[in-house]
């Protein structure tokens, strides 16, 4: 898969020149572009509904994105060697996918309005996946021709799309592609409601985990990855902080087919190279990547699954804290993760709340032999409304290996406890987001609580965080909720001395009380005039 995003040849023509009009489209792309281009879509959408319309429109911004790179990267070539141009091989030496001449961008943007666009389309899909067979092959949606699709809105679509990026270079294009693509993603996960969120993580939290791990380097791993956002956002982490991308190596697994597609494409228009394993049975039954073990890994499995049980596992080494509940996977996921992770390795997994004092099943059992065994680094309690598919209150387990690295203070016996409840912003009316102050604000408490150089001193924050040693836990029934540990936030002591503000507040309930008398008197003589003869 090519990594990286494509590298500008220094002696590539200049561009030309844009529009007036295209410009001010580049200008939008500064402050909530991505929403009106996700309206402007909406509206074309007619009759279909979203999680079909959703797979139609990312496509064509796949198709666009590696269209973009392909032809800006074919134009510098023509400039230096027209041999050089027509060979493949010369565009994956660059990490680029190479585009057939039928499939790119410009030639369907010049026949959007065409009655068979749809086919038009189809055959560009396959013709790419034709072309690049190890890194595509069944990947790309191919039923743009199908009936119900009317052509006039694939057109209408086409040239919406291709006003993506428009106005800036080609590298800006192809950023600008890509957060438009990430937008869209979570769009549709918010139009599908609960089947949205099989797919797609809300991006804030995706961030605070990212934030809290920082995989800057080494094999980073999701088993269930949904549509790749956990491997965006750690790319885009360490290329923000001045790392190099080839430093992590992506890995992961997804069983939902259609899920897969969606991450294989996202990742592609990123620029990412990965390791995306697809099976029905997924990572439970069919473990593709059981002989690695991985620095990094980030998951948002399924709450609380119930019907993923097979006799099978019965003795599956994986289970090393005890065998998990048949009517919950949340503590399958915890002992799948362990058993991946590296020696030195760290681990963020979202689960449901329940999952932090459940004792049906042995759960509470497992969860005991995981604290004794002192591979539960950090325990973060989220506020609520942040998922698209379900109103369950969520937390995240921080899982490590190794709780003494070099670099960083002996945190053995320990356990971070965070209560980021209160914490958030409303974004619409059943949703809500942890703002960059809040990621920062759970990450930097973590950082210095780990001894991070240049993280600053840790101090326990009543009713926000605290460190408690496992004893402490083993007297609290190895119940892992931050609630129980951080107690109340802090008031503010008065100054004013007691008998101070005692006569001031005697004042004023005598003051109230002469009010209401006042107004027993005024109700008393309204009463008499409205009923004389009772008065009498």
């Amino acid at each position: 898969m090519p990594r990286g995003r494509p590298r500008k040849n220094p002696d590539a023509a200049p561009a030309p020149k844009k529009t007036t009009r295209r410009k001010a489209k580049a200008t939008a792309a500064n402050l909530g572009f991505e929403q009106q281009m996700f309206l402007a879509a909406d509206k074309l959408r007619k009759n279909l509904e979203p999680s079909d319309y959703k797979h139609v429109t990312l496509g064509l911004i796949f198709l666009r994105y590696i269209s973009t790179a392909f032809e800006a990267h074919h134009e510098a070539l023509l400039h230096d060697d027209r041999e050089a141009a027509e060979d493949p091989d010369e565009y994956l030496a660059e990490n680029i996918f190479w585009v057939p001449e039928a499939a790119r961008w410009s030639h369907l943007q010049a026949n959007a309005r065409s009655s068979a666009i749809g086919t038009m389309i189809d055959d560009a899909m396959l013709a790419i996946e034709q072309a690049n067979p190890d890194q595509l092959k069944n990947v790309l949606p191919k039923d743009y021709g199908r009936r119900e699709l009317d052509s006039v809105m694939l057109g209408e679509l086409v040239d919406l799309i291709s006003e993506i990026g428009m106005g800036g270079s080609e590298d800006q294009a192809r950023d600008v592609l890509g957060r438009v693509y990430e937008y869209f993603l979570g769009g549709f996960a918010g139009a599908e409601g609960r089947r949205g969120g099989e797919f797609y993580t809300p991006s804030s939290v995706v961030r605070t985990l990212v934030s809290m791990l920082e995989p800057y380097k080494g094999r980073v791993y999701d088993p269930c990855c949904g549509s790749g956002g956990m491997f965006v956002q750690s790319e885009q982490f360490v290329e923000s902080h001045g790392g190099k991308l080839g430093d992590i190596a992506i890995y992961g697994q997804e069983s939902n087919y259609t899920t897969w597609r969606l991450a294989k494409m996202n990742l592609a228009v990123r620029g990412i190279g990965a390791d995306i394993r697809w099976n029905n049975e997924g990572s439970f039954l069919r473990d593709a990547l059981k002989d690695l073990r991985f620095d990094t890994i980030l998951a948002n499995p399924p709450f609380n699954v119930s019907e993923w049980w097979n006799a099978s596992l019965e003795e599956d080494p994986r289970w090393q804290y005890g065998k998990p509940s048949a009517g919950n996977a949340n503590y399958a996921w915890l002992q799948h993760i362990l058993w991946h992770l590296a020696p030195d390795g760290m681990a963020g997994v979202v689960l449901a709340n329940g999952s932090m004092s459940s004792d049906q099943n042995g759960e509470g059992d497992i969860r005991r032999r995981m604290v004794g065994a002192d591979v539960v680094d950090c325990m973060v309690a989220l506020p609520g409304q942040l998922f698209y598919s379900t109103q369950i209150r969520a937390c995240l387990w921080f899982l490590a290996r190794n709780k003494n690295p070099k670099g960083w203070r002996d945190r053995r016996g320990e356990i971070l406890f965070i209560d980021a409840r209160k914490l958030g912003i409303m974004v619409d009316r059943t949703r809500r987001e942890l703002t960059g102050a809040d990621v920062a604000l759970i990450a930097g408490t973590y950082h210095a609580w780990r001894g991070e150089k240049g993280a600053g001193p840790y101090g326990d924050i009543p009713g926000f965080c605290k460190s408690v040693t496992l004893e402490y836990v083993e007297r609290h029934g190895f119940v892992l909720t931050p609630g129980r540990y951080v107690g109340k936030k802090k008031t503010v002591e008065d100054s004013i001395p007691f008998s101070e503000r005692f006569a001031v507040l005697e004042k004023t309930l005598q003051a109230q009380f002469r009010q209401g008398a006042e107004l027993n008197a005024k109700i008393t003589a309204a009463l008499k005039l409205i009923v004389p003869e009772r008065a009498a």
